[in-house]
């Protein structure tokens, strides 16, 4: 697998209603967008987050795959699922990365640039 060839795109947003401010609690939504540009199918067996809030709170996460799946993922295709994170502040970044197999099973490490959450308007 060529690097770049994993292409991971993230789009994060503010879940107001299920969020209470008053109590430190801030829930978010991330939908994750995972194109394979190589030439041979991956699967995703795992992943790992890094979760830090404006206090600078650390949460690492790990699992098997995600939203209970392992996904195929064909040459030229592509998969997207919707996840999310509660957080004590109303900012935080998540990074992280996704363990990968190639159709031989060897593994690789796919990464997932860091990407920032926050309410609306608070950050310009």
């Amino acid at each position: 697998m060529t690097p770049g060839a994993i292409h991971i795109t993230t789009q994060p947003r503010y879940l107001a209603d299920r969020s209470v401010p008053d109590e430190q609690h801030y829930v978010f939504a991330y939908t994750i967008t995972i194109r394979n540009r190589g030439d041979e199918r991956v699967r995703l067996i795992s992943r790992r987050w890094v979760i830090t809030d404006a206090n600078g709170k650390i949460i690492e996460v790990e699992g098997n795959g995600v939203v209970g799946e392992q996904p195929n993922i064909a040459p030229g295709e592509e998969y997207t699922y919707t996840s999310g994170v509660s957080l004590e502040t109303p900012v935080g970044v998540m990074e992280g990365s996704y363990t990968m197999t190639r159709e031989d099973g060897r593994e690789f490490q796919a990464p997932i640039d860091a990407f920032r959450l926050a309410l609306p308007n608070l950050i310009n």
